[in-house]
Formats: C-alpha cells, sequence, structure tokens
C-alpha cells in the first residue's frame, strides 16, 4: 500500500496540498516533501478550530511552506452563497464542511495556481468515519461497501466551477480496488485501548508521521477549520419565534421541512438560485422530495437517518 500511495501522490501534477493536519492530507505532504509543496489550511478567525497546530506541526516537521488562510465570519457567508450556488443543495453538513474546500480552492486561484491536492476518499475506502468505529463486525463489512457505494466528492465540482483542477491520490483505481481486498478488522481496530478506524492506514505510516497526527482522533472538517461554530452563529442570531414561523410558512408553501436554523439560511440562498425542490422518483426524501435512492441520508437537505 506505501508504494502504491507514494506513486499516486508523485503521480500529481499540482504543488499545492490542502492541508487540515489530518492523517490523509499528511500522508500526501510526507510524500511530497522534496518537491516543497505550497500548503494552505483555511482557518475560521471567529470559531474555535482544532486544525491549527496540527498543520503547523506538519509544516515544522517537513519543513515545508504553510500559509495559514484566516477567514472572517463575513467570508465565509459571502463563501456559502458560492457554495450553494455551485453544489445546489441546502444540506447544512455538506455546505457547512465544502465552505473550507471552496475557500481553499479559491485561495489557489488567486495564488494562479492550476490544481490543488486533496485527501478526498481516505475515509471512505479505510473507514475513517466515527460512525463506523462502534458498529459489530457482521454490520460492518456491509455499512462501509454502502459507503463507497455512495461516495462522492464536492470538490470536485467547487474545483471545476472554479477552473482548478482537483487531484485526490486516494481515488486513484489501484488504491480504490486494493482497499476492497482488505478485511475489515484491518480498518477498523484497537489501537492500545482505543479503537480507530483507518487502522492499517495509520500502522502504514506510523514511522513516517508524528505520532499526535497518525492517531489523531477523525476531525470533520467543520471542526478542524472553525466552521462548526455557523450553527452556534445562527442559532443565536435567528429568532426563535422567527425561525418557526418562517419554517410553518416554507412547509405550507414549498412542502420543504427546514430542521435547524442554520438549514433555513441555506435553504433560503438556494429557493432565491433554484426555486422550489421538485419531487423526484419513488424514494424521496421526506423533508424536501429530493430521490435518495438506497441511501439512509438526503445529499439536498442532510436529513440523516430517512
Amino acid at each position: 500500500m506505501y508504494q502504491m500511495l507514494k506513486e499516486s501522490c508523485e503521480s500529481c501534477k499540482s504543488n499545492t496540498i490542502a492541508l487540515s493536519g489530518g492523517l490523509d492530507s499528511t500522508v500526501i505532504a510526507h510524500f511530497l516533501k522534496e518537491r516543497k509543496p505550497q500548503t494552505v489550511a483555511i482557518i475560521a478567525k471567529d470559531f474555535v478550530a482544532s486544525d491549527l497546530t496540527y498543520c503547523q506541526r506538519v509544516s515544522k516537521e517537513f519543513n515545508i511552506p504553510l500559509t495559514i488562510k484566516q477567514v472572517s465570519t463575513t467570508d465565509i457567508l459571502s463563501a456559502i452563497e458560492e457554495t450553494v450556488k455551485i453544489l445546489k443543495n441546502f444540506n447544512d453538513i455538506e455546505i457547512r464542511n465544502n465552505v473550507v474546500m471552496y475557500l481553499a480552492i479559491k485561495w489557489a486561484k488567486e495564488q494562479n495556481r492550476t490544481g490543488i491536492i486533496t485527501g478526498d476518499g481516505a475515509d471512505e475506502l479505510f473507514a475513517g468515519y466515527n460512525f463506523l468505529i462502534n458498529k459489530p463486525k457482521e454490520e460492518l463489512e456491509k455499512e462501509i461497501q454502502r459507503v463507497c457505494s455512495i461516495m462522492h466528492f464536492p470538490t470536485q465540482k467547487i474545483g471545476k466551477a472554479l477552473g482548478i483542477m482537483v487531484e485526490s491520490p486516494f481515488l486513484d483505481e489501484k488504491i480504490i480496488e486494493f482497499s476492497k481486498t482488505i478485511p475489515v478488522d484491518l480498518k477498523i481496530r484497537n489501537e492500545g485501548e482505543k479503537r480507530h478506524g483507518k487502522w492499517i492506514l495509520r500502522k502504514t505510516f506510523e514511522k513516517n508521521i508524528p505520532t499526535q497526527i497518525v492517531w489523531r482522533e477523525k476531525s470533520p472538517m467543520q471542526d478542524g477549520s472553525g466552521t462548526a461554530g455557523l450553527s452556534n452563529l445562527f442559532d443565536s442570531v435567528i429568532n426563535d419565534q422567527v425561525f418557526l414561523e418562517n419554517k410553518k410558512k416554507i412547509e405550507e408553501t414549498d412542502g420543504v421541512i427546514i430542521r435547524t436554523k442554520e438549514s433555513m439560511h441555506y435553504y433560503k440562498i438556494y429557493r432565491n438560485l433554484y426555486g422550489i425542490p421538485e419531487k423526484q422518483g419513488t424514494n424521496s426524501c421526506p423533508y424536501c422530495n429530493f430521490n435518495v435512492g438506497n441511501s439512509k441520508f438526503c445529499r439536498m437537505c442532510g436529513a440523516f437517518p430517512i
């Protein structure tokens, strides 16, 4: 696996890495450190962000340049409008996470870079998501297969919209095929007293990457960058009574059930751009009518479980 990932990383044409200080982007930085790639970390100025220290550690360890792009709440709100426009949904989790990638790709464009490298795919292929960690073994194989069958990467859409090539070494065909041969008890396993996803990936790189990063717990992009603070922001600035009145009105006029204040903000942007979501197919989301197929998660509005 080490050699496959090395070849995949080295085949990337870009020399800019979207760095989170997590395992996946650090693996890429490890392989490309001789190139002295430019790395960028998006950090929200006004919220708590956990990525900052880890990114600085990677930069120091590998002696590679790091740009910490601190973004204000105004910057984030403006980027949210563009992210909703590109992704064509009002899914609070997806928008909150991918506004980070929008800002990273926009930064790359402003620096006249032609591409950016991301760690997309590692969590799906090697079972990195926290909701998988404590599933019983008999359910795990099926659940990992389901996650891989519906995996999609909004980063690609954002890159296309901004004219920046997005390269994701973990999504190389050889690595995807190899990941299918790895037993689930090597993807999720105890190390010491703690249970970890991506165990085999962590173990492969534990001598190449600082221990605190190799065994760092999975931190969603929204936590690492600080955009998780958007939920609290919308909860504090949107009055409860106004929210309930708007929620009722949207349900009556549009047939869409809004779950949170944050979702309402995104829905209003979406509706201005694309109108009311129409019912699609027989397996439609009970909240927004979007066709969810065999998924338990709605990509349009973020409802889970359905």
